[in-house]
């Protein structure tokens, strides 16, 4: 098979199916569970009759197409796929109400794959899908269904990726494509794609599609397929504009529906948390330190903040990564790939980024702030609590953003319980809680007779309590220095709330930088265009410094240059080291921050250095919306629209490698 997204299990088959083994998947309707359930023994005397339900036998697939799903080793179908394969299979276009989870891939892909003849080098199959990832995870599950069928190639088109192997498969002959909308055309206007011979087309996640404004899009892609050719649409709502896509694509369509939207994972703990915006990425960072998830997904609403919040839990010491609409695919792939294989404890993403991500290791899904809809929250919350395991939920909403809660919960029909924000303190004796777990078995390993000789001198020498020495070298081993050295964000717990908490959950104003007492602004040669990002330049910085990660302060990242506060001066010697040194291959050319030019002092002058007030990318979500932002010109995130972002790595500790 040949398709251009990596080998690996396809997500939505494995909810594709029930599995050979009888266990029955929590997607199917209450009617298939009692008809599953409902066959009882002859007798009291007899042993129990294995009970009967749905089966794939019942359905009339291919040959080919049957082989596949026996080695799969699924045989009972899902509710979805019970319903519309065999509509499907008889020729009849289908709309589908079912959520992302309810087996819908198999659902369309079996009968696409039937309607496809294999000795023809044409496209035959086409299937629009909103996102790159839910292209690529589709592909996948539509080649896993199609391995009894010889020479039949499926190729998945998203943006992301180089158009050389795309093209070349195309040109090869590839029956089936899955695409995103946007890729998809960019091909038909290349010519490299023609869709005069399409005999099956799929819009899976219609809802998303319209959503995202690839509204025009599919209609184009539509007007250029036969008016023969048989239509199934999958969507999780059906919105006016996707009534209006069917009437005017499909032909007297059959309607199935399942697992409304509105329906929660039964295995989910949810929660919320009251957090003024100012104080989340403390709380945060404290709820995860505590959490005993194996893995976490944090979930915000633009691309900006995926990187702000990402980076302010890498500084304080959380292994962490991001991901947003803009993430390089190859980069995107390791990402999830260290998710999954246990090297990366948090992914901070944006919703588009997250879709048709299903990692098991997920235990705690975190949403920075409320979802605008509840299909949202629900599709969020889905990434944990997946393949029988248990999983939690927590929301932080603003002290005013209660009615938001509300429909949640009127939706979902589910009562949030209000969480408590650790504490400090709840970190510290967390973390010392699980060092002394470890001390029974390394007094086992032995090898202690040095620590022992040193420590009795100390103690000796110093004349202090033994017990006053192990309290000190555990706060010192969790990162406990002291009073003073919380930060404000640090204190907050949901428990209690100032005055002014509660009547602030903008985030804070940034009518510009101020430099703080005992530090000093200077001006660096990077910017959003040169990737620049806070962690980078705050490892070049201290590397070629000589500097502590406390020593650098607030950066600010703007088109084409930064501004970053470092505690002091630097002498000439650093100024030269660091401004050698080089961020996304351009160096810092370091100096001294003298304000906009033409301006009154500061970098609150309207432009620097030629550089446009705001892009136009910095005033919308992941999906290209307005992102909800205030009238000081800031963003949901506190993200000023004018081109920056900021990031206060003094305030967020020291910097962890590893």
């Amino acid at each position: 098979m040949t398709h251009s997204s990596p080998a690996s299990a396809p997500t939505d088959a494995a909810a594709d199916t029930t599995p050979a083994d009888g266990s029955v998947s929590e997607d199917t309707t209450a009617a298939d569970a009692s008809a599953e359930t409902s066959a009882t023994a002859a007798t009291s005397d007899a042993p129990a009759e294995e009970p009967k339900g749905p089966s794939f036998d019942d359905i009339d697939l291919p040959a080919a197409l049957r082989s596949a799903v026996d080695e799969l080793g699924f045989t009972t179908p899902s509710a979805i796929q019970a319903q519309a394969i065999p509509a499907l299979l008889e020729g009849r276009d289908v709309i589908g109400v079912a959520q992302t989870g309810t087996g819908k891939t198999a659902a369309f892909g079996l009968p696409l794959l039937a309607a496809i003849d294999p000795s023809l080098r044409e496209v035959q199959g086409l299937v629009l899908a909103p996102t790159r990832e839910l292209a690529m995870q589709v592909a996948d599950a539509i080649s896993s269904f199609a391995t009894a069928i010889g020479g039949l190639d499926v190729i998945a088109l998203y943006g992301g990726s180089p158009y050389g192997p795309q093209e070349r498969a195309l040109a090869r002959g590839a029956q089936v494509v899955v695409g995103t909308p946007g890729r998809v055309m960019d091909h038909m206007r290349r010519t490299n794609l023609r869709l005069d011979t399409v005999r099956f087309a799929v819009l899976d996640e219609a809802d998303e599609m319209l959503r995202m404004g690839f509204a025009e899009d599919v209609e184009e892609i539509l007007s250029h397929s036969p008016a023969s050719r048989q239509v199934a649409l999958f969507s999780a709502t059906m919105p006016a504009a996707i009534e209006r896509v069917a009437q005017d694509h499909m032909k007297d369509p059959v309607r199935v529906s399942v697992t409304p939207q509105s329906s929660t994972v039964k295995s989910v703990s949810q929660s919320y948390a009251v957090v003024p915006f100012k104080h989340r990425t403390g709380a945060l960072a404290r709820v995860l330190a505590t959490s005993p998830a194996e893995a976490a997904i944090v979930f915000v609403r633009t691309r900006a903040a995926a990187e702000e919040v990402g980076s302010a839990l890498v500084a304080r010491g959380l292994i962490a990564a991001s991901i947003s609409g803009d993430v390089p695919q190859k980069e995107r792939e390791k990402i999830v790939e260290r998710l999954r294989d246990g090297s990366l404890q948090v992914l901070v993403a944006t919703d588009v980024a997250a879709r048709g991500l299903d990692v098991e290791r997920i235990g705690l899904v975190v949403n920075f702030d409320v979802p605008r809809e509840p299909e949202t929250y629900v599709h969020r919350i889905g990434r944990t609590g997946r393949a029988g395991r248990s999983g939690e939920a927590l929301t932080f909403i603003g002290p005013h953003e209660r009615r938001a809660l509300k429909n949640i919960e009127r939706a979902t029909k589910q009562t949030l319980a209000e969480a408590v924000i650790p504490s400090p303190r709840d970190v510290s004796k967390h973390r010392l809680a699980g060092l002394l777990e470890q001390v029974p078995s390394r007094i086992e390993r032995g090898r202690l007779e040095l620590y022992r000789e040193l420590i009795g001198e100390f103690v000796a020498e110093k004349d202090i309590d033994p017990l006053e020495l192990a309290a000190v070298l555990g706060a010192m081993t969790v990162g406990d220095e002291g009073p003073g050295s919380a930060t404000e964000d640090e204190e907050f717990t949901s428990a209690k709330l100032s005055g002014s908490d509660r009547g602030d959950d903008r985030g804070p104003r940034r009518d510009g930088p101020t430099t703080e007492r005992g530090y000093t602004s200077y001006k660096i040669g990077v910017g959003h265009t040169h990737g620049a990002r806070p962690p980078a330049i705050v490892g070049a910085i201290t590397g070629e410094g000589g500097l502590n990660g406390k020593d650098v302060g607030k950066i600010q990242i703007f088109p084409t240059f930064s501004l970053v506060q470092i505690r002091g001066s630097l002498d000439p010697q650093q100024m030269d080291r660091i401004g050698r040194a080089k961020v996304g291959g351009r160096e810092l050319r370091i100096g001294p921050d003298n304000g906009p030019k033409g301006g009154k002092g500061g970098p609150r002058g309207p432009r620097r250095d030629g550089d446009k007030p705001w892009r136009r990318d910095d005033r919308r979500d992941d999906r290209g919306r307005r992102d909800g932002g205030d009238r000081y010109g800031n963003d949901r995130y506190g993200n000023d629209r004018h081109g920056s972002d900021r990031y206060d790595a003094k305030r967020r500790g020291p910097r962890r490698d590893g």
